[in-house]
Protein backbone atom coordinates (compact mmCIF):
# COMPACT_ATOMS: atom_id res chain seq x y z
CA UNK A 1 0.00 0.00 0.00
CA UNK A 2 1.04 3.67 -0.82
CA UNK A 3 1.69 5.78 2.38
CA UNK A 4 2.30 9.65 3.00
CA UNK A 5 6.24 10.23 4.21
CA UNK A 6 8.25 13.38 4.86
CA UNK A 7 10.24 14.08 1.69
CA UNK A 8 13.59 15.03 2.36
CA UNK A 9 16.28 16.64 0.10
CA UNK A 10 19.35 14.44 -0.90
CA UNK A 11 21.80 17.79 0.30
CA UNK A 12 22.63 18.00 3.37
CA UNK A 13 22.09 21.20 5.68
CA UNK A 14 25.39 21.27 6.06
CA UNK A 15 27.28 20.10 3.33
CA UNK A 16 26.70 18.89 -0.55
CA UNK A 17 27.86 15.66 -0.58
CA UNK A 18 26.37 12.63 1.73
CA UNK A 19 29.10 11.72 3.68
CA UNK A 20 29.94 8.02 2.29
CA UNK A 21 31.01 10.27 -1.27
CA UNK A 22 32.69 12.44 0.75
CA UNK A 23 36.81 12.21 -0.69
CA UNK A 24 38.96 13.24 2.88
CA UNK A 25 42.71 14.44 2.79
CA UNK A 26 45.32 12.04 1.88
CA UNK A 27 46.37 11.71 5.53
CA UNK A 28 43.39 10.96 6.80
CA UNK A 29 42.68 8.37 4.19
CA UNK A 30 46.14 6.68 5.16
CA UNK A 31 45.56 6.60 8.23
CA UNK A 32 41.49 5.27 8.73
CA UNK A 33 42.55 3.15 5.73
CA UNK A 34 45.18 1.19 6.91
CA UNK A 35 43.44 1.23 10.13
CA UNK A 36 40.48 -0.83 8.15
CA UNK A 37 43.50 -3.50 7.08
CA UNK A 38 44.63 -3.98 10.63
CA UNK A 39 41.51 -4.78 11.79
CA UNK A 40 40.83 -6.89 8.94
CA UNK A 41 43.73 -8.82 8.79
CA UNK A 42 43.71 -11.65 11.32
CA UNK A 43 40.55 -12.57 9.71
CA UNK A 44 41.71 -12.37 6.64
CA UNK A 45 44.72 -14.83 7.02
CA UNK A 46 43.14 -17.14 9.28
CA UNK A 47 41.48 -18.80 5.93
CA UNK A 48 44.11 -19.53 4.27
CA UNK A 49 46.04 -20.80 7.17
CA UNK A 50 43.02 -23.31 7.59
CA UNK A 51 43.00 -24.72 4.50
CA UNK A 52 46.56 -24.88 4.11
CA UNK A 53 47.00 -26.77 7.11
CA UNK A 54 44.37 -29.02 6.27
CA UNK A 55 45.10 -29.67 2.71
CA UNK A 56 49.02 -29.72 4.48
CA UNK A 57 50.21 -27.75 1.93
CA UNK A 58 54.14 -26.47 2.44
CA UNK A 59 55.12 -23.61 4.36
CA UNK A 60 55.96 -21.83 0.93
CA UNK A 61 52.83 -22.78 -0.44
CA UNK A 62 51.05 -21.32 2.36
CA UNK A 63 52.98 -17.92 2.58
CA UNK A 64 51.71 -17.78 -1.25
CA UNK A 65 48.31 -18.81 -0.13
CA UNK A 66 48.03 -15.30 2.19
CA UNK A 67 49.54 -13.40 -0.80
CA UNK A 68 47.52 -14.24 -2.98
CA UNK A 69 44.33 -13.47 -0.57
CA UNK A 70 45.42 -10.31 0.58
CA UNK A 71 46.43 -9.11 -2.95
CA UNK A 72 42.76 -10.10 -4.04
CA UNK A 73 41.33 -8.59 -1.24
CA UNK A 74 42.29 -5.63 -2.24
CA UNK A 75 41.27 -5.69 -5.66
CA UNK A 76 37.79 -6.80 -3.88
CA UNK A 77 37.38 -3.96 -2.00
CA UNK A 78 38.12 -1.26 -4.50
CA UNK A 79 35.83 -2.81 -6.91
CA UNK A 80 33.35 -2.81 -3.86
CA UNK A 81 33.37 0.83 -2.66
CA UNK A 82 35.11 2.85 -5.85
CA UNK A 83 32.19 0.80 -8.24
CA UNK A 84 32.53 -0.45 -11.63
CA UNK A 85 29.85 -0.37 -14.02
CA UNK A 86 27.01 -2.01 -12.54
CA UNK A 87 29.52 -3.58 -10.03
CA UNK A 88 29.88 -3.03 -6.62
CA UNK A 89 27.44 -1.07 -3.71
CA UNK A 90 29.82 2.38 -3.66
CA UNK A 91 29.77 1.95 -0.25
CA UNK A 92 32.15 1.90 2.51
CA UNK A 93 31.90 -2.04 2.46
CA UNK A 94 35.46 -4.19 2.97
CA UNK A 95 35.59 -7.26 1.15
CA UNK A 96 37.07 -10.52 2.67
CA UNK A 97 36.71 -14.59 2.48
CA UNK A 98 33.95 -15.81 3.69
CA UNK A 99 34.22 -18.14 7.15
CA UNK A 100 30.80 -20.13 5.29
CA UNK A 101 33.46 -21.49 2.87
CA UNK A 102 36.15 -22.78 4.69
CA UNK A 103 34.72 -26.39 5.44
CA UNK A 104 33.21 -27.25 2.55
CA UNK A 105 36.83 -26.47 0.65
CA UNK A 106 38.42 -28.09 3.36
CA UNK A 107 35.70 -31.23 2.43
CA UNK A 108 36.65 -30.47 -1.22
CA UNK A 109 40.39 -30.56 -1.14
CA UNK A 110 40.44 -33.64 1.47
CA UNK A 111 38.53 -35.19 -0.96
CA UNK A 112 40.48 -34.64 -4.07
CA UNK A 113 43.70 -36.11 -2.33
CA UNK A 114 44.91 -32.96 -0.73
CA UNK A 115 47.99 -30.64 -1.62
CA UNK A 116 47.86 -28.73 -5.09
CA UNK A 117 45.30 -31.10 -6.66
CA UNK A 118 42.79 -30.82 -3.74
CA UNK A 119 43.68 -26.94 -4.40
CA UNK A 120 42.95 -27.15 -8.24
CA UNK A 121 39.40 -29.15 -7.42
CA UNK A 122 38.34 -25.82 -4.83
CA UNK A 123 39.36 -23.20 -7.42
CA UNK A 124 37.30 -24.71 -10.13
CA UNK A 125 34.46 -24.85 -7.73
CA UNK A 126 35.23 -21.23 -6.41
CA UNK A 127 35.55 -19.76 -10.29
CA UNK A 128 32.22 -21.21 -10.98
CA UNK A 129 30.35 -20.31 -7.76
CA UNK A 130 31.42 -16.70 -8.40
CA UNK A 131 29.83 -16.64 -12.33
CA UNK A 132 27.15 -17.88 -10.78
CA UNK A 133 26.79 -15.47 -8.23
CA UNK A 134 27.10 -12.53 -10.91
CA UNK A 135 24.65 -14.04 -12.75
CA UNK A 136 22.19 -14.48 -10.14
CA UNK A 137 22.85 -11.18 -8.43
CA UNK A 138 19.84 -8.85 -10.10
CA UNK A 139 17.23 -11.52 -9.80
CA UNK A 140 18.34 -12.26 -5.68
CA UNK A 141 18.24 -9.01 -5.08
CA UNK A 142 14.52 -8.97 -6.02
CA UNK A 143 13.81 -11.80 -2.89
CA UNK A 144 14.88 -9.19 -0.44
CA UNK A 145 11.29 -8.77 -0.10
CA UNK A 146 11.37 -12.22 1.71
CA UNK A 147 13.99 -11.26 4.38
CA UNK A 148 12.39 -8.43 6.75
CA UNK A 149 14.37 -7.47 9.80
CA UNK A 150 13.58 -10.07 12.11
CA UNK A 151 15.74 -12.36 9.02
CA UNK A 152 18.31 -9.44 8.45
CA UNK A 153 18.53 -8.45 11.80
CA UNK A 154 18.84 -12.21 13.21
CA UNK A 155 21.71 -13.07 10.93
CA UNK A 156 23.58 -10.17 11.21
CA UNK A 157 23.54 -10.54 15.51
CA UNK A 158 24.19 -14.82 14.37
CA UNK A 159 27.63 -12.58 12.74
CA UNK A 160 28.72 -11.22 15.60
CA UNK A 161 28.49 -13.43 18.03
CA UNK A 162 29.68 -16.61 15.70
CA UNK A 163 32.53 -14.44 15.45
CA UNK A 164 33.03 -13.31 19.20
CA UNK A 165 34.80 -16.62 19.83
CA UNK A 166 36.97 -16.54 17.48
CA UNK A 167 38.00 -12.89 19.38
CA UNK A 168 37.88 -15.04 22.59
CA UNK A 169 40.41 -17.60 21.56
CA UNK A 170 42.94 -15.06 19.90
CA UNK A 171 42.65 -13.26 23.41
CA UNK A 172 43.45 -16.49 25.07
CA UNK A 173 46.70 -16.81 22.91
CA UNK A 174 45.46 -17.91 19.43
CA UNK A 175 44.48 -21.19 17.93
CA UNK A 176 47.88 -22.72 17.65
CA UNK A 177 48.74 -22.18 21.88
CA UNK A 178 45.46 -25.00 22.38
CA UNK A 179 46.13 -27.37 24.43
CA UNK A 180 49.31 -25.95 25.91
CA UNK A 181 49.60 -24.90 28.94
CA UNK A 182 50.19 -21.01 27.72
CA UNK A 183 46.82 -20.83 26.54
CA UNK A 184 44.58 -18.30 28.80
CA UNK A 185 47.77 -17.54 30.13
CA UNK A 186 47.32 -14.39 32.77
CA UNK A 187 50.31 -12.14 30.36
CA UNK A 188 48.13 -13.07 26.79
CA UNK A 189 44.80 -12.15 28.85
CA UNK A 190 46.46 -8.87 30.26
CA UNK A 191 47.60 -8.28 26.77
CA UNK A 192 43.92 -8.27 25.35
CA UNK A 193 42.42 -6.64 28.08
CA UNK A 194 44.57 -3.92 27.97
CA UNK A 195 44.26 -3.08 24.20
CA UNK A 196 40.17 -2.82 24.94
CA UNK A 197 40.26 -1.15 27.87
CA UNK A 198 42.23 1.68 25.89
CA UNK A 199 40.00 1.21 23.23
CA UNK A 200 37.57 2.03 25.46
CA UNK A 201 39.31 4.52 27.36
CA UNK A 202 40.28 6.18 24.10
CA UNK A 203 36.44 6.38 22.84
CA UNK A 204 35.78 7.59 26.01
CA UNK A 205 38.09 10.21 26.91
CA UNK A 206 39.66 11.26 23.32
CA UNK A 207 38.59 14.18 20.95
CA UNK A 208 36.07 12.62 17.72
CA UNK A 209 38.90 12.38 15.19
CA UNK A 210 41.13 10.64 18.15
CA UNK A 211 38.31 8.54 18.98
CA UNK A 212 37.99 7.31 15.14
CA UNK A 213 41.32 5.77 15.39
CA UNK A 214 40.91 4.12 18.78
CA UNK A 215 41.13 0.58 17.17
CA UNK A 216 44.65 1.46 15.31
CA UNK A 217 45.86 3.19 18.49
CA UNK A 218 44.96 -0.27 20.63
CA UNK A 219 46.80 -2.21 18.15
CA UNK A 220 49.80 0.02 18.08
CA UNK A 221 49.56 0.35 21.64
CA UNK A 222 49.17 -3.37 22.82
CA UNK A 223 51.93 -4.17 20.40
CA UNK A 224 54.34 -1.63 21.76
CA UNK A 225 53.80 -3.25 24.98
CA UNK A 226 54.43 -6.96 23.80
CA UNK A 227 57.66 -6.09 22.64
CA UNK A 228 58.76 -3.92 25.49
CA UNK A 229 58.01 -7.82 27.12
CA UNK A 230 59.62 -9.18 24.41
CA UNK A 231 56.24 -11.16 23.26
CA UNK A 232 56.67 -10.05 19.71
CA UNK A 233 58.41 -11.88 16.96
CA UNK A 234 59.72 -10.20 14.29
CA UNK A 235 61.89 -13.03 12.80
CA UNK A 236 59.07 -13.84 10.22
CA UNK A 237 59.97 -10.13 8.82
CA UNK A 238 63.59 -10.30 8.41
CA UNK A 239 63.78 -13.88 6.82
CA UNK A 240 60.32 -12.31 4.20
CA UNK A 241 60.87 -11.20 0.43
CA UNK A 242 60.59 -7.72 -0.57
CA UNK A 243 58.57 -8.63 -3.68
CA UNK A 244 56.39 -11.27 -4.55
CA UNK A 245 54.10 -11.14 -7.56
CA UNK A 246 50.63 -13.29 -7.23
CA UNK A 247 49.83 -15.23 -10.94
CA UNK A 248 46.90 -16.94 -12.40
CA UNK A 249 46.73 -20.53 -12.50
CA UNK A 250 49.99 -20.63 -9.90
CA UNK A 251 49.16 -24.05 -9.03
CA UNK A 252 47.97 -25.18 -12.88
CA UNK A 253 44.88 -25.23 -14.69
CA UNK A 254 41.18 -25.93 -12.41
CA UNK A 255 39.82 -28.88 -12.27
CA UNK A 256 35.61 -28.61 -12.74
CA UNK A 257 33.70 -31.61 -10.60
CA UNK A 258 30.17 -31.35 -10.37
CA UNK A 259 29.95 -31.96 -6.71
CA UNK A 260 31.82 -29.55 -5.86
CA UNK A 261 30.54 -27.12 -7.47
CA UNK A 262 27.07 -27.61 -6.46
CA UNK A 263 28.48 -27.38 -2.95
CA UNK A 264 30.08 -24.24 -3.73
CA UNK A 265 26.99 -22.75 -5.18
CA UNK A 266 24.97 -23.42 -2.29
CA UNK A 267 27.59 -21.99 -0.08
CA UNK A 268 27.85 -18.80 -2.32
CA UNK A 269 23.66 -18.52 -2.08
CA UNK A 270 24.15 -18.72 1.64
CA UNK A 271 26.54 -15.38 1.57
CA UNK A 272 24.28 -14.09 -0.44
CA UNK A 273 22.29 -13.67 2.27
CA UNK A 274 25.10 -12.29 4.24
CA UNK A 275 25.90 -9.47 2.18
CA UNK A 276 22.44 -8.79 2.15
CA UNK A 277 22.14 -8.23 5.46
CA UNK A 278 25.68 -6.22 5.24
CA UNK A 279 24.58 -3.86 2.85
CA UNK A 280 21.50 -3.13 4.88
CA UNK A 281 23.54 -2.83 7.66
CA UNK A 282 25.68 -0.01 6.52
CA UNK A 283 23.29 1.41 5.28
CA UNK A 284 21.47 1.37 9.08
CA UNK A 285 24.83 3.03 9.97
CA UNK A 286 25.74 5.73 7.26
CA UNK A 287 21.98 6.83 6.55
CA UNK A 288 22.44 6.28 2.95
CA UNK A 289 19.33 4.46 1.34
CA UNK A 290 19.63 0.79 0.46
CA UNK A 291 17.53 -0.66 -2.29
CA UNK A 292 17.01 -3.62 -4.35
CA UNK A 293 20.19 -2.20 -7.24
CA UNK A 294 22.27 -1.24 -4.55
CA UNK A 295 21.60 -5.09 -3.37
CA UNK A 296 22.25 -6.26 -6.85
CA UNK A 297 25.55 -4.29 -7.22
CA UNK A 298 27.03 -5.53 -4.00
CA UNK A 299 26.09 -8.99 -4.90
CA UNK A 300 27.93 -8.75 -8.50
CA UNK A 301 30.91 -7.50 -6.92
CA UNK A 302 31.13 -10.27 -4.86
CA UNK A 303 30.61 -12.72 -7.69
CA UNK A 304 32.85 -11.10 -9.43
CA UNK A 305 35.79 -11.47 -6.57
CA UNK A 306 34.90 -14.53 -5.80
CA UNK A 307 35.83 -15.33 -9.91
CA UNK A 308 38.70 -13.33 -9.01
CA UNK A 309 39.82 -15.42 -6.42
CA UNK A 310 39.88 -18.46 -8.31
CA UNK A 311 41.66 -17.37 -10.69
CA UNK A 312 44.58 -15.63 -8.94
CA UNK A 313 45.24 -18.82 -6.01
CA UNK A 314 41.85 -17.54 -3.63
CA UNK A 315 39.07 -18.06 -2.27
CA UNK A 316 35.09 -16.82 -2.24
CA UNK A 317 34.44 -12.97 -1.43
CA UNK A 318 32.00 -11.77 0.85
CA UNK A 319 31.15 -8.25 2.29
CA UNK A 320 33.06 -8.19 5.60
CA UNK A 321 31.00 -7.97 8.74
CA UNK A 322 33.93 -6.99 11.07
CA UNK A 323 34.61 -3.93 9.09
CA UNK A 324 31.65 -2.92 9.72
CA UNK A 325 31.84 -2.66 13.22
CA UNK A 326 35.20 -0.57 13.00
CA UNK A 327 32.77 2.03 10.61
CA UNK A 328 30.07 2.13 13.14
CA UNK A 329 33.17 2.74 16.20
CA UNK A 330 35.19 5.43 14.04
CA UNK A 331 31.99 7.20 12.44
CA UNK A 332 34.51 7.15 8.99
CA UNK A 333 31.93 6.92 6.67
CA UNK A 334 33.55 7.72 3.35
CA UNK A 335 33.64 4.43 1.07
CA UNK A 336 37.37 5.96 -0.43
CA UNK A 337 38.52 4.92 3.10
CA UNK A 338 37.65 1.53 1.85
CA UNK A 339 39.61 2.33 -1.72
CA UNK A 340 42.42 3.04 0.31
CA UNK A 341 42.31 0.42 2.43
CA UNK A 342 42.30 -1.48 -0.92
CA UNK A 343 45.41 -0.15 -2.12
CA UNK A 344 47.33 -1.12 1.70
CA UNK A 345 46.32 -4.76 0.88
CA UNK A 346 47.25 -5.14 -2.74
CA UNK A 347 50.86 -3.72 -1.66
CA UNK A 348 50.64 -5.90 1.57
CA UNK A 349 49.76 -9.07 -1.11
CA UNK A 350 52.78 -7.80 -3.65
CA UNK A 351 55.45 -7.06 -0.25
CA UNK A 352 55.25 -9.87 1.80
CA UNK A 353 57.99 -8.08 4.25
CA UNK A 354 55.37 -5.33 4.82
CA UNK A 355 52.61 -8.22 5.52
CA UNK A 356 54.98 -10.06 7.49
CA UNK A 357 55.21 -7.07 9.42
CA UNK A 358 51.48 -6.89 10.05
CA UNK A 359 51.42 -11.04 10.94
CA UNK A 360 53.87 -9.87 14.02
CA UNK A 361 50.88 -8.71 15.88
CA UNK A 362 50.52 -10.29 19.02
CA UNK A 363 46.86 -12.43 19.18
CA UNK A 364 46.23 -11.59 22.58
CA UNK A 365 46.29 -7.63 21.06
CA UNK A 366 44.34 -8.55 17.88
CA UNK A 367 41.53 -10.90 20.22
CA UNK A 368 40.93 -7.82 22.77
CA UNK A 369 40.34 -5.68 19.36
CA UNK A 370 38.67 -7.61 17.62
CA UNK A 371 35.86 -8.32 20.67
CA UNK A 372 34.68 -4.41 20.87
CA UNK A 373 34.53 -4.83 16.95
CA UNK A 374 32.96 -8.14 16.58
CA UNK A 375 30.17 -7.18 18.88
CA UNK A 376 29.74 -3.91 17.10
CA UNK A 377 28.00 -6.40 14.21
CA UNK A 378 26.03 -8.21 16.72
CA UNK A 379 24.82 -4.69 17.86
CA UNK A 380 23.72 -3.63 14.49
CA UNK A 381 22.06 -6.73 14.18
CA UNK A 382 19.99 -6.22 17.69
CA UNK A 383 19.24 -2.39 16.09
CA UNK A 384 17.72 -3.61 12.88
CA UNK A 385 16.10 -6.47 15.32
CA UNK A 386 14.42 -3.52 16.96
CA UNK A 387 12.04 -2.77 13.85
CA UNK A 388 11.00 -6.23 14.42
CA UNK A 389 7.91 -6.79 17.08
CA UNK A 390 9.95 -9.77 19.46
CA UNK A 391 6.93 -9.17 21.59
CA UNK A 392 4.81 -11.69 18.92
CA UNK A 393 5.55 -15.11 19.12
CA UNK A 394 6.17 -16.13 15.62
CA UNK A 395 8.97 -13.32 15.56
CA UNK A 396 10.28 -14.20 18.52
CA UNK A 397 11.08 -18.02 17.63
CA UNK A 398 12.38 -17.12 14.51
CA UNK A 399 14.98 -15.12 16.37
CA UNK A 400 15.26 -17.76 19.31
CA UNK A 401 15.32 -21.39 17.34
CA UNK A 402 18.02 -19.36 14.73
CA UNK A 403 20.40 -18.53 17.51
CA UNK A 404 20.07 -21.95 19.14
CA UNK A 405 20.84 -23.66 15.76
CA UNK A 406 23.93 -21.16 15.41
CA UNK A 407 25.05 -21.82 18.60
CA UNK A 408 25.94 -25.51 17.88
CA UNK A 409 28.72 -26.04 15.52
CA UNK A 410 30.08 -23.12 18.19
CA UNK A 411 29.28 -24.76 21.28
CA UNK A 412 29.49 -28.41 20.46
CA UNK A 413 32.14 -28.67 18.11
CA UNK A 414 31.56 -32.60 17.49
CA UNK A 415 27.80 -31.96 17.51
CA UNK A 416 27.41 -33.05 13.51
CA UNK A 417 30.62 -35.76 13.32
CA UNK A 418 28.36 -38.71 12.68
CA UNK A 419 26.46 -36.76 9.52
CA UNK A 420 27.92 -37.34 6.35
CA UNK A 421 30.97 -35.40 4.84
CA UNK A 422 28.72 -33.08 2.16
CA UNK A 423 26.17 -32.37 4.73
CA UNK A 424 28.76 -31.76 8.00
CA UNK A 425 30.30 -28.89 5.60
CA UNK A 426 27.39 -27.26 5.87
CA UNK A 427 25.99 -27.49 8.99
CA UNK A 428 29.26 -27.00 11.01
CA UNK A 429 28.93 -23.35 9.72
CA UNK A 430 26.82 -21.61 12.69
CA UNK A 431 26.12 -18.46 10.09
CA UNK A 432 24.96 -20.60 7.46
CA UNK A 433 22.65 -22.78 10.08
CA UNK A 434 21.54 -20.21 11.70
CA UNK A 435 20.64 -17.97 8.87
CA UNK A 436 18.90 -21.41 7.06
CA UNK A 437 17.15 -21.37 9.80
CA UNK A 438 15.96 -17.81 10.24
CA UNK A 439 14.82 -17.88 6.26
CA UNK A 440 13.09 -20.97 6.21
CA UNK A 441 11.08 -20.24 9.26
CA UNK A 442 10.51 -16.81 7.98
CA UNK A 443 8.72 -18.95 5.25
CA UNK A 444 6.82 -21.03 7.37
CA UNK A 445 5.61 -18.22 9.73
CA UNK A 446 5.44 -15.11 7.52
CA UNK A 447 5.23 -15.88 3.62
CA UNK A 448 3.40 -19.26 3.29
CA UNK A 449 0.31 -17.80 6.11
CA UNK A 450 -0.10 -14.88 4.09
CA UNK A 451 -0.96 -12.79 7.50
CA UNK A 452 -2.13 -9.31 6.95
CA UNK A 453 0.04 -7.31 8.02
CA UNK A 454 -0.10 -3.39 9.34
CA UNK A 455 2.62 -1.19 7.97
CA UNK A 456 4.32 1.90 10.57
CA UNK A 457 5.60 4.54 8.81
CA UNK A 458 9.06 4.93 10.95
CA UNK A 459 9.70 8.25 9.39
CA UNK A 460 6.78 9.72 10.87
CA UNK A 461 7.24 8.54 14.36
CA UNK A 462 9.46 11.19 15.62
CA UNK A 463 7.10 14.08 16.56
CA UNK A 464 7.64 16.61 14.15
CA UNK A 465 7.34 19.91 16.64
CA UNK A 466 11.16 18.11 17.84
CA UNK A 467 12.53 19.09 14.44
CA UNK A 468 14.05 23.03 14.31
CA UNK A 469 12.58 25.23 11.75
CA UNK A 470 15.16 25.47 9.32
CA UNK A 471 15.86 21.40 9.00
CA UNK A 472 15.24 21.69 5.34
CA UNK A 473 12.10 19.79 5.20
CA UNK A 474 9.13 20.90 2.95
CA UNK A 475 6.20 22.10 4.03
CA UNK A 476 3.17 19.85 5.02
CA UNK A 477 1.81 21.03 1.75
CA UNK A 478 4.49 19.97 -0.03
CA UNK A 479 4.25 16.01 0.91
CA UNK A 480 3.88 13.39 -1.84
CA UNK A 481 2.62 9.62 -1.80
CA UNK A 482 5.64 7.44 -2.21
CA UNK A 483 6.06 3.63 -3.32
CA UNK A 484 5.87 0.98 -0.49
CA UNK A 485 8.94 1.13 2.09
CA UNK A 486 11.57 -1.00 1.39
CA UNK A 487 11.62 -4.06 3.26
CA UNK A 488 14.22 -2.11 5.94
CA UNK A 489 11.55 0.67 6.26
CA UNK A 490 13.94 3.71 4.60
CA UNK A 491 12.65 6.51 3.46
CA UNK A 492 11.01 7.04 0.06
CA UNK A 493 13.47 8.29 -2.87
CA UNK A 494 15.46 10.31 -0.80
CA UNK A 495 17.60 9.62 2.09
CA UNK A 496 17.07 10.68 5.44
CA UNK A 497 19.35 13.51 6.44
CA UNK A 498 22.74 12.91 8.02
CA UNK A 499 23.64 13.66 11.72
CA UNK A 500 27.44 15.34 11.30
CA UNK A 501 27.14 13.97 14.93
CA UNK A 502 27.87 10.86 13.42
CA UNK A 503 24.57 8.94 14.80
CA UNK A 504 23.03 7.07 12.75
CA UNK A 505 18.67 6.78 12.44
CA UNK A 506 16.90 7.29 15.50
CA UNK A 507 14.57 4.60 15.92
CA UNK A 508 12.53 4.50 19.06
CA UNK A 509 12.97 1.85 21.94
CA UNK A 510 9.38 1.88 23.20
CA UNK A 511 7.08 1.85 20.25
CA UNK A 512 4.20 2.50 22.68
CA UNK A 513 5.17 6.11 23.14
CA UNK A 514 6.25 7.52 19.63
CA UNK A 515 3.22 6.40 17.69
CA UNK A 516 2.07 9.43 15.45
CA UNK A 517 -1.55 10.71 16.61
CA UNK A 518 -4.50 8.85 14.29
CA UNK A 519 -5.78 5.67 13.64
CA UNK A 520 -2.82 2.92 12.23
CA UNK A 521 -3.46 2.21 8.41
CA UNK A 522 -4.10 -1.20 8.02
CA UNK A 523 -2.72 -3.31 4.77
CA UNK A 524 -5.77 -5.28 3.85
CA UNK A 525 -8.49 -6.33 6.42
CA UNK A 526 -7.58 -4.84 9.78
CA UNK A 527 -8.03 -6.94 12.73
CA UNK A 528 -8.33 -5.91 16.11
CA UNK A 529 -5.16 -6.92 17.94
CA UNK A 530 -2.22 -7.92 14.92
CA UNK A 531 -0.54 -11.14 16.38
CA UNK A 532 2.60 -9.31 14.16
CA UNK A 533 2.98 -6.31 15.11
CA UNK A 534 4.90 -3.97 13.04
CA UNK A 535 5.80 -4.81 9.94
CA UNK A 536 7.42 -3.45 6.55
CA UNK A 537 4.80 -3.78 4.29
CA UNK A 538 5.05 -7.40 2.77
Amino acid sequence: MARVSRQYSPQFPDQGTHPVDEVLPVGKLTLYGFQHVLAFYAAAVIVPILLGNALKLSHDQLVYLINADLFTCGIASIIQALGVWKIGAKMPLVQGVTFTAVSPMIAIGQGAGGGTAGLLVVYGAVITAGIATFLFAPFFSKLVKYFPPVVIGTILTIIGMTLIPQALQDAAGGAQLIGKPEFGDLKNLGYALGTLLFILAVVRIGKPYLSSLAVLLGLVGGTAVAWAFGDVDFSGVQNADWFGVSTPFHYGLPKFEPFPIIAMVVVMLITMVETTGDVYAIGEITRKRVDNDTVARALRADGVATLLGGIFNSFPYVAFAENIGLVRMSKIMSRFVVVAAGVFMIALGLLPKVGSLVAAIPHPVLGGAAISMFGMVATVGIQILGKADLREERNALILAVSLGAAMLPTAVAPFFDRMPDGLRAVLNSGITLGGLTAILLNLLFNVFTRRNTVEIDWDNIEDDAEEPADAGYPSPGDQEPVGPADPLGFPGPAAAPYDPQGSVAHFPTDPARHFPPGPRRPQGPQHPQDPQGPHWGR
